[in-house]
């Protein structure tokens, strides 16, 4: 994605509905371009048109939640992509920041096989040729797009990666990482036995929030990857816990 793209989906997520002629004069180009850029944006689910507008998602959607905090998830993706290997088989759970990783492992034609719960993930990448996604089975969440419960628990064992991404949905000092739904947190807990490594994928936001269920402890993290804006309080205990912090 572009420089102009980032600030145009910015701008619409900022104002939730703004002309195309305000994002024209905004961004200093031509109607002719915003409309190309805006084009390109909705077909890639980051945000909806109307006739003479630009209107952020429907908030419920997956999609909403990719495009809310790009220019920095982007960041966090493009270092974790650095982090994979050629021809490695990974492991990468439901997200918006997954999402975005393997999205750049195939735009860099890095071949990688992707072990997922994610429909959506496996629908995002299907464009590219280098990537290979093996789907676990299991009961569908059409809101996350994505499968859970025994049946996927119970493929996992079958598998072992060096690295699984994950992302979160909140913090806490005293317990770890924690996620916003039951079975997506087990999906997730179950998907760490079979990885060497497990790295958070997060903006800082969810350092300052408190999720629903306990999804991962400390000591189950081996790095984070993040921007600067997390608290200096958690640099340090992520420090002294010895997990690895990766600053975009």
């Amino acid at each position: 994605m572009s420089k102009r793209s980032e600030q145009l989906l910015e701008l619409v997520n900022q104002n939730k509905k703004i002309e195309v002629n305000r994002l024209a004069e905004l961004l200093q180009v031509s109607k002719v371009t915003i409309r190309k850029d805006l084009t390109d944006l909705e077909q890639r689910g980051l945000l909806r048109r109307r006739h003479g507008y630009a209107i952020i998602n429907n908030p419920d959607n997956l999609s909403f939640r990719l495009a809310q905090n790009y220019d920095t998830k982007i960041k966090i993706a493009r270092a974790a992509a650095a982090q994979v290997a050629e021809n490695e088989t990974i492991m990468i759970e439901s997200g918006s920041t997954c999402a975005l990783l393997a999205e750049q492992l195939g735009q860099q034609k890095k071949h990688v096989t992707i072990i997922t719960n994610s429909y959506f993930i496996a629908n995002f990448v299907e464009k590219f040729d280098s990537i290979e996604t093996i789907l676990l089975g299991g009961k569908y969440q059409p809101s996350a797009e994505v499968v859970v419960g025994p049946l996927a628990k119970m493929l996992l064992p079958n598998f072992h990666v060096k690295q699984l991404f994950i992302g979160t949905d909140g913090f806490a000092a005293d317990t770890g990482f924690f996620g916003n739904d039951l079975m997506r947190a087990e999906i997730v807990q179950a998907m760490a036995q079979q990885a060497d490594r497990t790295i958070i994928l997060t903006d800082s936001s969810k350092f300052k929030t408190l999720g629903v269920v306990k999804q991962l402890p400390l000591s189950a993290i081996a790095a984070v990857i993040t921007d600067p804006q997390i608290p200096t309080a958690t640099v340090n205990l992520l420090k002294q816990q010895k997990i690895k912090l990766h600053l975009v």
